[in-house]
């Protein structure tokens, strides 16, 4: 076909097409076997898109099925198809504990999965360089070490030879750590056979189908608890669908199992993980990297036993001590959490407009209204230790300009803007006067993802390092000359031969787990917060508003209380489709339906809360990090389940007026339908009343 320049597969790869992932094999292309629909099988390279895709269409594949073929975490359970290692975490003696119990309580919830949507899809542009085996990548990725490592086992050369750019991230989420890999090694083994440039840009429909997003999750939970409210054991299993290849769905279940006390003390406390194989495509990380799932849990087994007590319960089970452990042994101080608790029971006013959504709910038979308030501790850095570091080159130029060139990748989140505020503050400079450079795995190598909510506290580190260095060297020079101005300054010390150049580097605590133990430290430092929200649910179409949600978040001593105060809003947003609007729907076949914006609702303006009120703790401190801030990129998306569970209080309320049973399951996200279902009634009893006949659904849950 004329424009059509090449097509490229496995056989075409001149380095390695196969590799090991934690003993896991990934393949860049299919050889033998396709194990999902998405997975890439060859690759056309054409002079421009459109040929490109008219070439594709052309492609003739010849499949011979392969059974048994399952896409849902039930059929995995069914056929036991588990990744390894399966996790398990346990405090204390969960069988006494429930011995002990006054009242036995079983239930489970399912959450299903989340796309990243950044709104610029994954892409880059490998260009061959001028010696053999050379190649530059300008790639939209968070790990553009990972990316040239992969790059070069596909090419069969050192990475000393491939470098790559990145300059900024149209959005992230976790979405361009693992699956940006893969096609930049593509790309670039098609620069390679063609000696040519080659961009590599996703449609969105291709990018969802490919990529895939947050693991959808089963948590199945046996929890024991006293007349009061007391919770004194619980038992959580928690299955995630990890798709047909491992990718990252090991660490994601272990930060679920790490994160499912949140703030309560709970004496007998056992969780048990599983990452179900199925042959759907692979999950991967996304922002809270299995927190909000492990939160989320803990939560329902909290908002059930409410429920059946009658009594608010969060607080009584809340860690109290100044000296409290986590249920794998981390020594922490809640303090800060039951801060933000009472702060923002005070400024959400809750006591009162909950007396007032008990009063409208009296008086409104087809509108409800429900609130929920929930407190959180969520852990900061990696738990897996060595990539707690970070790595920055600083260059102060004649001029008395100043360029920092950090390991971190900007996405949105502020991290060049905060490395600007670090160097001025140390340099004593004007920000005007400093420039990020690009991320580049030629100025700094070997750098961490930017992931974690631990960007700044590693690159912010290493930037203050480097920076400090050159003002040690400057330091006898400005001694001897106090009146000279930044610039004379620098011009003497170049006149003197003094190095104006510096690398800083930052090694992090060492944390980790032992797993067989159930005990280690498996964060730097703690983030803490408290979230209230209020809705109003229409009975008959299902239909929720958002009123408002107060937040009150500890972000220690922030470092741009703009920035910070972004990402606590922006995530809980991102939270907010997770639990109610974002809806992934697969054929039985296991095709993605929803790939794009037309079958993919994700929030706009109208589903943010009408009020939405942020506050950043006060007073609060971190000796742990830089300048005493703490991450916070992450922690806020697990604060849209209190929309989920206040629209659950809502359900309750119209089921209780209907004399019928406030135990119910609703599984997330609260969608418009899954709201009316719950809200069951005449109309619902009747459309359910004759049995349809046979068929294969539309979608399934997976």
């Amino acid at each position: 076909m004329h424009g059509v320049v090449t097509f490229i597969t496995a056989e075409h790869v001149p380095g390695q097409n196969r590799r090991l992932w934690f003993g896991n094999i990934e393949e860049l292309f299919a050889e033998e076997e396709v194990i999902c629909v998405g997975q890439i099988i060859g690759a056309i390279v054409a002079e421009n898109r459109e040929l490109a895709k008219r070439a594709s269409c052309l492609v003739t594949v010849t499949y011979e099925d392969v059974l048994p073929v399952f896409f849902t975490i039930q059929e995995a359970i069914e056929h036991q198809s588990f990744f390894e290692p399966k996790r398990k975490l346990e405090r204390g003696n969960v069988e006494e504990g429930f011995e002990q119990s006054d009242h036995i309580l079983e239930g489970e919830l399912y959450m299903g999965g989340q796309e990243h949507f950044y709104m610029e899809t994954q892409g880059l542009i490998a260009v061959p360089g001028e010696e053999a085996g050379e190649m530059e990548l300008y790639v939209a990725t968070q790990h553009a070490a990972y990316t040239q490592e992969v790059v070069g086992l596909t090419l069969g050369v050192d990475s000393n030879k491939i470098t790559c750019h990145v300059k900024r991230l149209g959005g992230g989420f976790g979405g361009k750590v693992m699956k940006i890999a893969s096609l930049s090694a593509i790309a670039a083994t098609a620069a390679y056979r063609t000696g040519r440039a080659v961009r590599c840009v996703l449609e969105r429909g291709d990018d969802m189908l490919i990529t895939s997003g947050r693991h959808p999750f089963l948590g199945k939970y046996k929890v024991g608890y006293m007349d009061d409210g007391t919770i004194l054991a619980a038992d959580i299993t928690y299955y995630s669908n990890g798709g047909c290849t491992l990718d990252e769905s090991s660490f994601i279940m272990e930060k679920a199992l790490l994160h499912m006390d949140n703030g309560y003390k709970i004496p007998h406390l056992r969780g048990r993980g599983f990452v179900c194989r199925t042959f759907l495509p692979s999950y991967t990380a996304f922002r809270g990297f299995g927190g909000p799932q492990g939160l989320t849990m803990i939560e329902s087994v909290l908002h059930e036993v409410a429920a059946k007590c009658g009594l608010p319960v969060r607080e009584m089970n809340m860690y109290q001590s100044e000296d409290s452990y986590t249920h794998h042994k981390q020594l922490f101080s809640p303090k800060d959490m039951l801060r933000c608790w009472s702060e923002c029971l005070e400024k959400s006013d809750y006591e009162q407009r909950l007396l007032a959504v008990q009063q409208f709910n009296s008086t409104n038979r087809w509108r409800k209204r429900g609130m929920s308030i929930v407190p959180m501790k969520f852990g900061i850095g990696f738990s897996k230790g060595f990539y707690n570091q970070g790595a920055a080159l600083v260059n102060i130029y004649k001029d008395g300009s100043v360029l920092v060139s950090h390991g971190g990748t900007e996405m949105g989140q502020g991290i060049n803007t905060k490395a600007i505020q670090i160097a001025s503050r140390i340099l004593n400079v004007p920000m005007s006067s400093i420039h990020v450079k690009e991320t580049c795995t030629g100025n700094v190598p070997n750098a961490a993802p930017s992931a974690a909510s631990f960007g700044t506290d590693a690159v912010g580190m290493a930037v203050k390092n480097a920076c400090e260095k050159l003002m040690g060297r400057l330091e006898p020079i400005r001694k001897n000359n106090p009146k000279h101005t930044w610039q004379q300054l620098v011009v003497e010390a170049y006149c003197q031969k003094v190095s104006l150049s510096a690398t800083g580097f930052f090694m992090g605590p060492h944390t980790g787990v032992d797993w067989e133990r159930s005990e280690g430290t498996a964060y730097y430092y703690f983030t803490f917060g408290a979230c209230c929200s209020e809705v109003e649910i229409d009975c008959l179409t299902g239909d929720h508003k958002n009123i408002r949600t107060d937040i009150v978040m500890d972000v220690g001593r922030s470092l741009n209380p703009a920035l910070d105060i972004g990402q606590v809003e922006g995530g809980f947003v991102q939270g907010l489709g997770l639990y109610t609007i974002e809806e992934l729907q697969f054929s039985p076949d296991g095709a993605l339906r929803t790939r794009g914006p037309s079958d993919y609702k994700i929030p706009a303006l109208i589903d943010i809360p009408r009020t939405l009120n942020t506050h950043l703790l006060t007073n609060a401190h971190n000796p742990h990090a830089i300048y005493s801030s703490k991450g916070i990129g992450e922690p806020t998306v697990f604060f849209g389940c209190t929309i989920f569970f206040a629209i659950k209080e809502a359900i309750a309320a119209a089921r209780r007026e209907r004399g019928l049973s406030e135990s119910f399951n609703l599984s997330s996200p609260a969608t418009a339908e899954k709201i009316r279902l719950a809200c069951e009634d005449t109309c619902t009893t009747v459309a359910f009343s004759v049995k349809p006949e046979p068929c294969k659904p539309w979608a399934i849950d997976i």
